[in-house]
């Protein structure tokens, strides 16, 4: 994608998005809302979410890094990412606590960096403050006391349009120090942790609930499922469902093809393209009178024969250059409607 279309992009890309303030750690509420009195353990609960939140953010972003840059190849629209994601203490109800729990002067630090990525390989680690993005002070853009999001939003936007504007990002830390970063081809898409425990994508992120069970998974299958919200974005779904009138049989056969690309989108991320069968195994099992019984999704079972058979045809493609090359081998089910992202699939794979 060139750069002048990937700026074309971005005023509708980078629009405000709900935030991340919902995975507030219930230390860090404010009184009256079930914290802990006793200042030293409620100063040490903090300290304990915080790195919880923290590894749960940083566990989804290596995932995700290497799903959206093992697959920028085949993605048709892809943008200059780092690998970085970023915290705002403005997003917690107490902003000065979580300050003081995480050992940082001002209110933005880095939250998680992918390993590998273009972040790691400038050194930048979690807890590392930045108080500059490009000639844009941090304190220059205001937030609300406490519980605000926007800033966070804003900062992460701000990085991504230096991104596609120049290839690369000036980050200021708070030792003078300034960084600059060249960004590598990503697909288009965020990755962040949230309260709940449902795992969703929204057209440009994919977002996975702290007490989401996968998390419990091993990496493999946490990344099938990472995988197959990824799929719903790189589909466009969400535009083909709102332009249909969401109907139940249009979702269930989104969900079914977000299923099919798991093994696909997974081979190109260098893990076992049959992760998705061994977490449906797993998962179906345990949760088969919730989600995966609902009529907007197959059974676990047919879930199971759906991506077993996209893997089988990833091994009799094995040979061939572009093996995983699912922008040219994978059948869609669904069409864009002429907004989407990708088109209906190629003539290479209408004989499947």
């Amino acid at each position: 994608m060139s750069r002048a279309a990937a700026l074309a992009l971005l005023p509708a890309l980078l629009a405000p998005l709900p935030g991340p303030a919902a995975a507030m750690p219930a230390s860090a509420r404010a009184p009256g809302e079930g914290a802990a009195t006793a200042p030293d353990s409620r100063a040490g609960a903090l300290a304990a979410d915080l790195a919880a939140l923290r590894a749960a953010d940083h566990r989804l972003l290596a995932i995700g890094w290497r799903l959206v840059t093992g697959n920028a190849p085949y993605c048709e629209q892809t943008w200059p990412s780092i690998g970085l994601l970023l915290q705002d203490t403005a997003a917690f109800a107490e902003p000065a606590a979580v300050s003081a729990a995480l050992g940082i002067e001002g209110p933005v630090a880095v939250q998680a960096v992918a390993p590998g990525s273009p972040a790691a390989a400038a050194g930048l680690a979690p807890g590392d403050e930045i108080v500059a993005i490009g000639d844009l002070p941090v304190a220059a853009i205001e937030a609300a006391p406490a519980r605000d999001w926007r800033r966070l939003a804003r900062l992460h936007e701000a990085i991504e349009r230096a991104l596609v504007r120049d290839g690369s990002v000036a980050l200021t830390l708070r030792d003078g120090t300034v960084l600059d970063l060249a960004g590598v081809p990503a697909c288009r898409s965020r990755f962040e942790v949230i309260a709940g425990k449902r795992a969703v994508a929204d057209g440009r992120r994919v977002i996975v609930g702290r007490d989401f069970p996968a998390f419990g998974y091993d990496e493999e299958e946490l990344a099938a499922v990472v995988a197959h919200e990824l799929a719903h974005n790189l589909l466009a779904h969400r535009v083909w469902l709102d332009s249909r009138g969401r109907k139940r049989r249009d979702v269930r056969l989104s969900e079914r093809e977000a299923d099919r690309l798991i093994p696909w989108l997974l081979a190109n991320a260098g893990y076992d393209p049959r992760a998705g069968v061994r977490f449906m195994q797993r998962w179906g099992p345990r949760h088969g009178g919730g989600l995966f019984r609902k009529r907007t999704h197959d059974g676990w079972d047919e879930r199971v024969e759906a991506i077993e058979a996209e893997a089988a045809l990833l091994d009799r493609l094995a040979a061939a250059p572009g093996a995983a090359d699912w922008s040219r081998h994978f059948r869609r089910d669904t069409t864009s409607g002429g907004g989407g992202i990708y088109a209906a699939a190629s003539a290479d794979s209408s004989s499947r």
